[in-house]
């Protein structure tokens, strides 16, 4: 559907004034109402919202001024342009004080009427982009406890946890690094029966092997140098909750088969102990590597697998989420403009631009990391492109990933190359082939050969 022009009124009680602005404004494709009179615009404001106003400063009766009150009073987001003679700027200063956007002085340059209206209704449509993504992750997060998503796919994985969650089957989440494999852990326990009981996550990567199995299962006093008391391990300490084993692939095989006896006996032993311990746990892994790789090259145990993959669940990368961007953006936003105590509550429309056009091979993690960076540099309401990384603000994208765990071939790399380089051209196929270095025929015969075509 075809957006709407913004909708401008234009206030003058000089005629020829009035019908210059209305020709120019309307010839840049804007919808303008024009009052003749300041009690006119304000009948006109009473009636309907406008995006802007421009309006004289010195009129009888309503002066521009009492315009700008009124507007402000009824429509909040609506800028308003002063036209001033050169003898009134201190006014026209006065009134920017009260909330007007900015001041145009006798007889005014056509392009910097342009500029300025641009530039206002490019900040009525951020606040109104705002608005909209905040009312929309207030509902989303009121849905999903913190999983900000209006994701076909990510809304039917949320879909199975919700169903899954209550039944205390084994969950298994694969997903890239980043992507919110222990926020959907939580999410499943937050859900699930279990949800007044503890839940502990633990990275399987991050320990050695004798690191790990004392974590997991404790250590009784005098069980090696140094256990001067008992210890318990985190299988006891999540007794009746969840416990969420990150990167499971990283696990050694001799503790994979401990943990396998574990979850078919509900029962271990501590380092050092003699009597079994009881346990009454839900197991949730995860891991960032293609597990069936891992299983036929004997790095970790098919009866595992099975045990562990009753439910899986696999997330999907943010460059496959790309409408999430402006949601997570704006909740990571609010977040650490909280925590580091600043009022940032906008993102430059050309900044939202450069993130939506990144790959994000970091995903949700590195898209965070972006914003919270980018709040600390900032000392204004607003994230603009400079408070980006230095790369945002001198190349345009194309990154090199992969695609369902597995690296592209060069013929998917090539069709992906020109079918970014068309789209920055416009679909020029002359300037396309130029910036490639081959001809048009050759691109011609690439395009054919790759099934591209305009708005593929």
């Amino acid at each position: 559907m075809k957006e709407r022009a913004p909708k401008i009124l234009v206030v003058d009680d000089e005629k020829l004034t009035l019908k210059n602005l209305s020709y120019v404004l309307t010839k840049e494709g804007y919808e303008v109402k024009t009052a003749e009179s300041g009690p006119l615009a304000l009948k006109y404001l009473q009636a309907e919202e406008f995006d802007l106003v421009i309006t004289d400063l010195k009129m009888e009766k309503v002066t521009g001024i009492d315009i700008l009150e009124k507007c402000k009073e009824l429509w909040p987001d609506t800028e308003v342009i002063m036209i001033t003679a050169y003898a009134s700027v201190d006014s026209a200063i006065e009134a920017m004080k009260k909330g007007a956007y900015h001041y145009i002085t006798k007889p005014f340059k056509l392009d910097e009427l342009r500029k300025v209206v641009k530039e206002a209704l490019e900040k009525v449509s951020l606040k109104r982009e705002n608005q909209k993504l905040k009312e929309e992750l207030k509902k989303i997060k009121g849905e999903s406890l913190d999983i900000i998503t209006k994701n076909p796919e990510m809304k039917k994985i949320l879909e199975i946890a919700e169903k899954i969650a209550p039944t205390d089957c084994p969950v298994l989440i694969l997903g890239e690094t980043g992507t919110g494999k222990e926020l959907l852990a939580r999410f499943i326990h937050q859900k699930s029966l279990r949800k007044d009981r503890t839940f502990l996550a633990v990275n399987c990567g991050a320990f050695s092997e004798e690191l790990l199995s004392n974590e997991l299962f404790g250590h009784e006093k005098g069980a090696y140098t140094g256990a001067v008391s008992t210890k318990k391990g985190l299988l006891e300490i999540a007794d009746g909750g969840t416990l969420f084993l990150d990167e499971i692939t990283e696990m050694s095989l001799t503790m994979q088969v401990k943990l396998l006896r574990v979850i078919q006996e509900k029962e271990f032993m501590r380092i050092g102990g003699t009597q079994p311990i009881k346990v009454d746990v839900r197991f949730i892994a995860a891991t960032n590597k293609d597990i069936r790789k891992e299983i036929e090259q004997g790095r970790f145990r098919e009866d595992l697998y099975f045990r562990l993959n009753v439910v899986t669940l696999k997330l999907p990368p943010l460059s496959e989420r790309k409408e999430d961007i402006p949601l997570l953006a704006y909740y990571f936003l609010k977040k650490y403009s909280q925590e580091m105590h600043k009022r940032v509550s906008q993102i430059d429309e050309k900044a939202m631009e450069l993130l939506m056009e990144y790959d994000y091979p970091g995903n949700i993690r590195e898209l965070e990391n972006i914003i919270a960076r980018a709040v600390a540099l900032t000392n204004s309401e607003k994230i603009e492109v400079h408070h980006l990384p230095e790369e945002f603000q001198k190349f345009k994208f194309f990154t090199y990933r992969k695609r369902d765990q597995k690296l592209l071939t060069l013929e998917e790399q090539e069709k992906e190359y020109i079918k970014f380089v068309l789209k920055e051209t416009g679909w020029n196929k002359s300037l396309a082939a130029q910036i490639l270095g081959i001809d048009r025929a050759t691109l011609w015969r690439k395009l054919k050969k790759y099934g591209l075509e305009e708005g593929a």
